[in-house]
């Protein structure tokens, strides 16, 4: 069978996640499987509207599948929420001969997909970002790795703090998501965990939270705050002037960005590469490939960018029953 296509290219967008190299290797390989030329757009929708293109073959993306960030870089791209940006940027698909584009980043990414798809540029989008918040997936690439690297890190802050009898506020990324917040509070057994879905900014409850379990013999105190909340410094300086008890915070940053990716991102990341190549070769376009019931699946963008992802209720009676 004919391809659709000839040429495709794929870039990485917005904030890094490991496993993208994954993503970024099994698309070319694929690519160049089905017969088709794959060229790599370095820097995200910035080095899209700057022409910064280049061939990949199946050599050029060896050895990348353990590593972290992403070998294509990335960028976040105000020109690219412009009319004149998201003509250039199809104007350069074009001089470049990209028929179908793999754009790898979050929901801000899909939307200039979304873009070149009424600019008649084939695009399909694959969900990298480590904050979970895509919602027509159940899966994005990097919150894995992410999850387990801030899990470690929190094992390790508890030690100290349960050392020197301490309350530790320790903030997660997640930007206005608290899934990577939630998930460590469950694995790590904080006793409180801020969630920006639902918290309510009433110091007291903590305080009085902190002070009831001293009274009970409790020595120490792990208080996970998701980035969306964030301030945990002033927080901690509060929470030591009410209670007496030292406090102190530890904002575990950009390092949940990085690392080798685990297993489950090295290899849904590949299939979520490969079904983004099969999509384009059977002629498809304006699509989001998400993993919902243990399936890769595939939706329109235009649904996918409409639905709205919650925190799981019943996920969040357990985390409070199990902090008790």
């Amino acid at each position: 069978m004919a391809n659709a296509i000839k040429t495709i290219g794929v870039l990485t967008s917005g904030g890094d996640a490991p496993g993208m190299n994954a993503a970024i290797r099994a698309v070319v390989r694929s690519g160049i499987a089905k017969g088709l030329k794959v060229k790599g757009v370095y820097k995200g929708y910035n080095g899209l509207i700057n022409g910064e293109i280049t061939d990949l073959t199946a050599r050029d993306v060896s050895d990348t599948i353990s590593r972290g960030g992403t070998m294509l870089y990335t960028a976040r791209c105000a020109e690219m929420r412009t009319p004149e940006g998201q003509e250039q940027a199809a104007k350069v698909c074009r001089e470049h001969g990209i028929e179908g584009l793999v754009v790898i980043g979050g929901d801000g990414s899909f939307a200039g997909a979304q873009k070149l798809a009424a600019l008649g540029v084939n695009t399909i989008g694959v969900p990298g970002t480590i904050d979970l918040d895509i919602a027509c997936t159940d899966y994005t690439i990097g919150f894995d790795t992410a999850v387990n690297t801030a899990m470690e890190a929190i094992d390790k802050v508890r030690d100290t703090s349960t050392s020197h009898e301490r309350c530790s506020i320790i903030e997660v990324m997640g930007r206005n998501a608290g899934y990577i917040a939630l998930w460590c509070g469950i694995a790590n057994g904080a006793e409180d965990i801020l969630l920006p879905e639902k918290y309510d900014y009433d110091e007291q409850k903590l305080i009085n939270n902190i002070i009831n379990n001293r009274k009970h013999g409790k020595k120490h105190h792990i208080i996970i705050n998701a980035e969306g909340i964030g301030h945990s410094t002033s927080m901690a300086r509060r929470i030591e002037a009410a209670t007496g008890v030292e406090t102190r915070a530890t904002i575990l940053g950009h390092m949940q960005r990085g690392g080798s990716p685990t297993c489950k991102d090295r290899v849904y990341a590949s299939m979520m590469g490969a079904y983004a190549v099969d999509l384009l070769a059977d002629g498809k376009t304006k699509r989001v490939v998400g993993y919902k019931g243990g399936e890769f699946v595939d939706y329109d963008i235009d649904e996918a960018l409409a639905m709205q992802k919650n925190l799981p209720e019943y996920w969040l009676r357990v985390a409070k029953a199990l902090s008790v």
